[in-house]
Formats: structure tokens, C-alpha cells, sequence
């Protein structure tokens, strides 16, 4: 069975993750599971003072999280379907139950063949458009980084500047011990230096996406074709 993500890593290179991990990034149309990960977010940052305009306004279309907090409840869905324009898709929608209502932070992905990536489609709207680079760590531990990004609205198509833009790197790993996945994200400006990020834990169910199908208000408002 191929997931969009050991395509992009390649057997071999997909064959050193932890199982745990294994078993969650072959969530796909070959494999007919979905997985719904649940935990707590020890810790939810962000930068500079500057920072929150931005993130304000990103919120808005569920991009990132114009809120901290700590201890904070936290839900993942990994649904894969088959998007308008007939590619594999993985939600990525991530949903944080902070004091005064809960905040989402969406993401869709596929395999891009032109861009030799996963491409990681932010927001209701798909209007940012990053590159992820996968790998596996010698613990067996995920790292992703972003590379480029873009903004996409109407005809509107421009690479975002490393001035304005934001560096990913995420790590997730299995906590045999614990019995629970653990995840840390940090995105990280060249100049300004850190932006927003979270940590925590979190275990993992897994169905069968064709009895479940995909829940209302998952996908995506807009989809964007161009890679």
C-alpha cells in the first residue's frame, strides 16, 4: 500500500520510521484508513508582539493559531480523499479547545510529481501553498521542513519573501513507554526569528474512511490546482 507519503520519502527512506509512525503516514485511498489522533498541546507560542496581526488575520481563514495557551485539549483528523481535480488528499485539520471557543488550524496535502514534494495547502481556502520535505531520524522519529512558499488568490501567484516568511520544522515521534505519539512544531523567521509554535502528545485511532467517508466542513471551502 503507497501513501502520498512514502511516495515522497521512497521505501526505504519511509521503512525507517518508528511502526507507530509507519502505520499513521500510510493513511490513504490504498489503505482506506483515516486516523484521529487526540491529546493535549502542553504548549501553545508565539513570537514577538508584532506577530499577532498577523496570526489574527490568518485565523480568520485557519491558518496557524492567534491564541497561547497551555494544557490545552487538541484533536488531529487524517482523512484522505480524492479532491476535485482528482488527487490523493490527506486532511491534516487540526482543532485546539481554548478558553473561549475552539480555534482550527487546516491544512490539506499531496504528493506534487512537479515539485518532487508533499505539497501542504494551508487554510480554508488553500491560499498559501509550502513545500514539505520529509525524513526519518535515526531514532525513527519524523522530521519535516518546509521549503518554498507561495500565495495564491485569483490570478494572483507569487512566491512568499524569506523577509515576511516562515521556516517549518516539524518532528513527531512514538513514545513507546507512554503509549502516545509526540509532536513539536516551530516555525521560525530568517530575521524576526520565532513565530508560533506547540508541543505535546497525543494517541491515535484509525477507520474505515469508505464506511465513515469524509465529515462535513473538513475539505476545504476552495480548491487550488496549481502546484
Amino acid at each position: 500500500m503507497t501513501s502520498i507519503f512514502r511516495t515522497a520519502m521512497g521505501d526505504a527512506e519511509f521503512g525507517r520510521l518508528h511502526p507507530q509512525l509507519q502505520r499513521r503516514f500510510s493513511v490513504g485511498l490504498d489503505s482506506g484508513e483515516a486516523c484521529t489522533g487526540r491529546g493535549v498541546m502542553d504548549r501553545i507560542w508565539h513570537g514577538p508582539a508584532f506577530v499577532k496581526p498577523f496570526l489574527a488575520l490568518g485565523g480568520v481563514r485557519n491558518i496557524l493559531v492567534p491564541r497561547t495557551g497551555r494544557n490545552v485539549p487538541f484533536t488531529i483528523e487524517n482523512v484522505p480523499y480524492a479532491d476535485s481535480y482528482g488527487r490523493e488528499t490527506v486532511t491534516f485539520v487540526r482543532t485546539f479547545a481554548l478558553p473561549g471557543g475552539p480555534r482550527r488550524f487546516d491544512a490539506t496535502m499531496i504528493h506534487s510529481p512537479e515539485r518532487d514534494c508533499v505539497l501542504d495547502y494551508l487554510g480554508t481556502h488553500q491560499h498559501l501553498a509550502s513545500d514539505l520535505h520529509l525524513s526519518a531520524e535515526p531514532d525513527g522519529s519524523l522530521l519535516i521542513r518546509s521549503g518554498e512558499h507561495r500565495f495564491r488568490e485569483g490570478p494572483l501567484d507569487v512566491r512568499v519573501p524569506e523577509l515576511i516568511g516562515g521556516e517549518a520544522e516539524v518532528r513527531e515521534s512514538y513514545d513507546e513507554a507512554a503509549g502516545r505519539f509526540r509532536i513539536r512544531v516551530r516555525v521560525v523567521n530568517r530575521y524576526a526569528g520565532p513565530l508560533f509554535g506547540y508541543e505535546g502528545s497525543f494517541t491515535a485511532a484509525y477507520h474505515d474512511v469508505r464506511s465513515h467517508g469524509v465529515r462535513a466542513g473538513l475539505r476545504p471551502v476552495r480548491e487550488e490546482v496549481r502546484v
